[in-house]
């Protein structure tokens, strides 16, 4: 494992956000998408994840797949208004910091979400802890919060 497969999986992670809101945005079906964002980027049907998502303050963590895909697209928490549905035009890399081991891949850095059709900004810090799938990685613990 090296730094280039944790940037590839970033830039799929930030990708497949943006084409959650797409698709919601053209009337496509966003849920069937984003449950399959879920099943490519987080190991939700391989193991435990622990997963606390950027803007959450009643029900902090999102450690099931049914969970997390409320927080992504709105569902059966009442705080979720759909992270994805944003939408968002554009999400860049702002600073990464790397960690690989032989057991441990983790990643922690900044990411700027930019909203569709609008100027301002939200600069956000991460953790992800990555698992190995096969010759994939998945996320394992998930941490997010904006930056102020």
């Amino acid at each position: 494992m090296d730094i280039k497969k944790i940037e590839e999986f970033l830039n799929s992670w930030k990708n497949g956000v943006i084409e959650i809101g797409r698709i919601y945005l053209e009337g496509g079906e966003y849920i069937i998408n984003a449950t399959e964002f879920l099943k490519k980027h987080y190991a939700f049907n391989e193991t435990d994840v622990l997963f606390k998502p950027t803007f959450t303050k009643e029900i902090v963590f999102r450690n099931n797949i049914k969970d997390a895909l409320s927080y992504f697209v709105g569902g059966d928490i009442s705080e979720d208004n759909g992270f994805a549905l944003k939408p968002w035009e554009s999400i860049q890399l702002e600073e990464l910091n790397t960690l690989i081991e032989e057991d441990l891949i983790g990643a922690m850095g900044t990411l700027k979400f930019k909203p569709y059709k609008k100027e301002e900004t939200t600069l956000v810090a991460f953790t992800f802890l990555f698992t190995k799938v096969g010759e994939a990685m998945k996320i394992k613990v998930h941490h997010s919060s904006p930056v102020n």
